[in-house]
């Protein structure tokens, strides 16, 4: 029992150790297994990180070759963009020179243009010097036709010179140089003309004082054989008859009122191709844009202030002067036709006497800065005055003064037109109507003659003066008044400018404001009827208060210093 206690103790230590040596056996296996996989995660590991290395080194390498490659594209690029400047620049610069070679040879062909206007304007105000139907009435054998025909040629070949030109672009100098010639020629005309005219002055002096002379020795015969004769009983009560005033304006002013006509129409002449312009929409259109600008900134004259007025007498001027002005949004020039400075003349001095009749009428004082800037414009472009005295004495002929006779063939409407008066659908304008365009009209003028623009030449004489508006005074005195009209005239226009021709001839002044009450007054009262005594007793008032006081007031709205500063 004890033996098989002790086997069975032996076998059990046996298999507790048989049990401890698989047990060590199995940690020893489980542990290399553990170490084996150890290593192949770590192999595994490793072997990652290296296809990771790989991978990023191949993608650097790409990325670097793409780096390279754009580099070497925008390389490319830049020296493309280079050589596109560079002949961009070129271009630029060649547009540029063809730009300043196209403005000089505008600059040099407006400055031949300009030169050629000027001499047309030369040669045509030269041809206005030859009447062809002059006839002195000291010198019945001067005959000016033919230097009239050439001088008419030649306006001709000027004008087709100018046109020609005008059709091809800008003049050449060969075309100045032809023009020149032509000016050349006129004038060489016009001299031959008043060497003509001179010499058969002299010619008719030398025959006058020979015929003086024969007068002289046949009156000292008379005076002798009256001596021996005795004399015969003069009749008493012989009493001569006093002469009545004139009716008709002096020949003198008659003279000068036609020639101021008959350039109006030379004018008119002068741009026909403006004025039946209706199948050329192009010249129509240049015809509008020089009327707007000659005449809108006429219409925006304004007592305001003097730096409006002024601003408003440069565009025009400007205008004049072939410059370029805006108007309505567009440029305009008169160098855009041949025939657009003599249209513009016209245009703007009809614009001003339309003012007299329409603004002027209504507002008394507007005849101020309208008429400083017309007596400016008219200093600095003569023409413009011509062209304004022809309007003005056409609306109304007694700022001549003249009254227009009726004449056999006339009809009665024509003749009231001939007055000044406005017939429309053979009704003729209401009387009251017809002064208040006569006053405007008057009262215009006699600004201008008294009025200078501030910012002109001084030193030269007023183109249309005192001298001019004393004439005026003096002749309708010597005529025969006309009812209602002759006492509106003078009031306005003593009203307007006695205070100037006071200070100008001041004794002489008064000794007419004298006859004028004295004399002249009691015939315009007589011809008065009792419907048309209100501008007389205005007159009549205003010559009292005048005579009584020694002095004529400034007229009101005249202009003052300070509103130049305005």
């Amino acid at each position: 029992m004890s033996v098989f206690a002790a086997l069975r103790c032996d076998v059990q230590e046996g298999l507790r150790q048989r049990q401890e040596q698989q047990e060590q056996m199995v940690r020893a296996v489980s542990a290399l297994a553990s170490e084996q996989l150890k290593r192949f995660d770590e192999l595994k590991e490793l072997k990652q990180h290296q296809e990771f290395q790989d991978l990023q080194e191949v993608m650097e390498k790409s990325s670097k070759e793409a780096q390279g490659q754009q580099e070497k594209l925008k390389e490319e690029h830049r020296h493309r963009a280079k050589v596109l400047n560079l002949k961009l620049r070129e271009a630029e610069q060649q547009r540029q020179r063809q730009e300043e070679l196209e403005r000089l040879r505008k600059e040099e062909g407006q400055e031949r243009l300009r030169r050629l206007y000027s001499i047309q304007e030369e040669v045509l105000q030269l041809n206005q010097q030859i009447d062809p139907n002059y006839r002195h009435k000291d010198l019945p054998r001067i005959d000016l036709s033919a230097y009239s025909n050439r001088g008419n040629q030649i306006c001709g070949l000027v004008s087709g010179l100018i046109r020609t030109t005008s059709e091809r672009g800008f003049p050449t100098q060969v075309d100045v140089a032809n023009t020149e010639r032509a000016l050349q020629e006129m004038r060489g005309l016009i001299s031959s003309m008043q060497q003509e005219i001179a010499a058969a002055v002299e010619e008719k002096r030398r025959r006058d004082e020979e015929e003086e002379r024969q007068k002289q020795k046949e009156l000292v015969k008379k005076e002798q054989m009256k001596a021996q004769t005795p004399a015969p009983a003069q009749h008493s009560g012989g009493k001569q008859q006093k002469e009545g005033l004139q009716v008709k304006a002096e020949e003198s002013t008659m003279q000068w009122y036609r020639q101021l006509q008959d350039a109006a129409e030379q004018c008119v002449a002068s741009f026909s191709e403006i004025s039946n312009c209706k199948d050329n929409n192009e010249v129509k259109k240049i015809k509008t844009d020089l009327q707007k600008a000659a005449t809108i900134p006429v219409s925006q004259i304004s007592r305001i202030a003097g730096s409006q007025l002024r601003e408003i007498f440069d565009k025009i001027n400007n205008l004049l002067s072939g410059k370029s002005v805006q108007s309505g949004g567009r440029t305009v020039s008169v160098t855009q036709h041949p025939q657009g400075l003599d249209f513009v003349y016209y245009k703007l001095a009809e614009k001003f006497v339309n003012q007299g009749e329409e603004e002027v009428a209504s507002h008394h004082d507007a005849a101020f800065p309208i008429a400083v800037v017309a007596s400016g414009i008219w200093e600095l472009h003569p023409r413009v005055g011509d062209l304004f005295l022809a309007h003005l004495h056409k609306k109304c002929p007694y700022s001549v003064p003249f009254y227009p006779a009726l004449k056999e063939g006339t009809s009665m409407e024509d003749y009231q037109r001939m007055l000044g008066y406005q017939v429309k659908d053979s009704k003729i304008e209401e009387q009251d109507h017809f002064l208040k365009r006569m006053s405007g009209l008057i009262r215009l003028y006699a600004a201008i003659i008294q009025l200078r623009w501030p910012y002109g030449n001084k030193q030269g004489a007023h183109p249309h003066g005192l001298n001019y508006g004393w004439r005026w005074l003096a002749q309708m005195l010597n005529m025969e008044p006309l009812a209602d009209v002759t006492a509106t005239l003078l009031f306005d226009f003593l009203e307007v400018c006695g205070n100037a021709l006071m200070k100008q001839y001041q004794v002489q002044f008064w000794k007419m404001m004298l006859l004028i009450r004295e004399d002249y007054f009691p015939r315009i009262e007589a011809i008065t009827s009792s419907g048309q005594m209100g501008s007389l007793m205005r007159f009549k008032q205003f010559l009292e208060t005048c005579l009584q006081q020694k002095e004529i007031p400034l007229p009101k709205g005249s202009l003052q210093a300070s509103f130049w500063r305005s």
